[in-house]
Parts: C-alpha cells; structure tokens; sequence
C-alpha cells in the first residue's frame, strides 16, 4: 500500500464509524468514477502483470489435464 494510501486509512481510522462509513462511500464513488468496470490497472498491479506475462508459462494445451499429477511440485 502507498504511503498516502496508508496516510488517509490512518486519517478514516480517527473518524467516528459513522463518518468512516460516509468516507468509504465516498471513495468507493471516486473509484467508480475513475474506472465504472474495474478494467483499470494500479501501477502495482501493471508492475504484476508485466512480470507475469514475461514470466514462464504453461499454455493449457500442452496440460494433460487426465493426469495433472505429473505437474505437483
């Protein structure tokens, strides 16, 4: 989690429940407004799928999914 992240957690944290409440609603509408499908990505999580798209894979195809066994580490 970023620092600022943690900085507003920390600052809703201080809050009375009931305004924590009307605080994550209010972030959840600037997160719908920013992305309405959660298609956008963090930059974490682009940093994550970069890594594994350039990581090994194992395409389904070449699974034997009779006898995925053999595949246990």
């Amino acid at each position: 989690m970023s620092t600022i992240a943690m900085n507003i957690a920390k600052m809703i944290d201080m809050l009375p429940e009931s305004e924590q409440f009307l605080a994550q609603e209010f972030v959840k509408r600037l997160v719908l407004a920013w992305d309405p499908d959660f298609t956008k990505v963090t930059p974490d999580e682009a940093d994550r799928l970069e890594n594994a798209e350039n990581g090994e894979f194992v395409r389904d195809a070449d699974i034997d999914w009779n006898d995925i066994s053999k595949y246990a580490e």
